[in-house]
């Protein structure tokens, strides 16, 4: 009997700007994201090609923003931008800054996979901004609640929380949902809410904390800037500004629409990715749940391996 036909590959590299819903050059993309202030570029965590596409976008940043640019990290937590200072003034090797950042405790993906990215920020002497909360808070959250934190873990909050956002609310409640069964300990989907909305304040705070008058790209999960109410539309609720979304595709999966961002770029064929544990402990990852080496349910962050 015939087997099905194979489906055709989305066709690869091609970047559609949501307000037309046609493609566009790459030129043609920086010239838009250089007018803005803040561009967010997202990432499957686990994904190679779409850390080369975050290294591509911030070259040419740096190249029509060379004295003013800074680069925001998803992956450090705030306590650690003295050491990120160190790195990008060239006073670290790469043995010693893993150390002194703890990556195999904290983030715990390939360090490779972001190399590119830090040892250009660290030849052009580039500002490298830690954004997030420190890891262990969140899963105290998922599972004790916000009020549970002690004086010292709640004063790594962000200084406000917006748990407001009806569409927010629904997105993560349907996730929540599906993979409800896995969340063992994890029960209370306002525990779990909150811990989301904690991620994407904290970081919206660090970048308009860090912003100055320069300009920023921000290296994030693609989790944080889907239909843009994680932390960009939370950014500019702090700091008035435009900015622009950059969503990499791996399989042409996403419907191209202004609401949900500004840029999306289709990768296509088998994705070159390196396994590692999520490092998060709050919730599943939203769209592939991966296991946490110390747990027996889904990976905690908010649905995907880009979150």
């Amino acid at each position: 009997m015939a087997g099905r036909p194979p489906a055709a590959a989305p066709e690869a590299d091609v970047i559609i700007d949501t307000r037309t819903g046609e493609p566009v050059s790459f030129e043609a993309m920086m010239d838009d994201l250089a007018d803005v202030r803040v561009v967010f570029i997202g990432e499957r965590h686990t994904s190679a090609a779409h850390h080369e596409i975050q290294l591509r976008i911030i070259k040419a940043l740096y190249e029509r923003h060379p004295r003013d640019l800074k680069v925001g990290m998803e992956m450090f937590s705030r306590p650690y931008q003295s050491v990120l200072d160190d790195w990008s003034a060239g006073l670290l090797d790469r043995s010693r800054f893993l150390r002194r950042v703890h990556w195999h405790a904290n983030w715990k993906y390939d360090f490779d996979l972001y190399a590119g990215i830090l040892e250009f920020a660290r030849e052009a002497s580039i500002p490298v901004v830690a954004l997030n909360i420190p890891f262990h808070i969140p899963p105290k959250i998922a599972v004790g609640g916000i009020d549970t934190l002690l004086p010292e873990e709640a004063a790594q909050l962000p200084r406000s929380i917006d748990t407001q956002n009806a569409a927010h609310r629904a997105y993560l409640k349907e996730i929540y949902e599906r993979h409800r069964a896995m969340l063992r300990g994890r029960d209370d989907f306002e525990d779990f809410y909150m811990v989301q909305n904690v991620w994407e304040d904290v970081m919206a705070e660090a970048v308009a904390d860090n912003l100055g008058d320069g300009c920023m790209a921000v290296a994030l999960g693609n989790g944080h800037i889907v239909n843009r109410y994680g932390v960009p539309d939370r950014m500019a609720a702090r700091t008035g500004l435009p900015y622009r979304t950059v969503l990499p595709d791996p399989g042409g999966d996403v419907v191209p629409g202004p609401a949900v961002g500004d840029y999306i770029w289709r990768t296509a064929g088998p994705d070159q990715e390196t396994s590692g544990p999520h490092p998060k402990t709050a919730g599943p990852d939203q769209e592939t749940v991966e296991p946490h080496p110390k747990t027996s349910g889904p990976d905690p962050k908010t649905a995907e391996s880009d979150s």
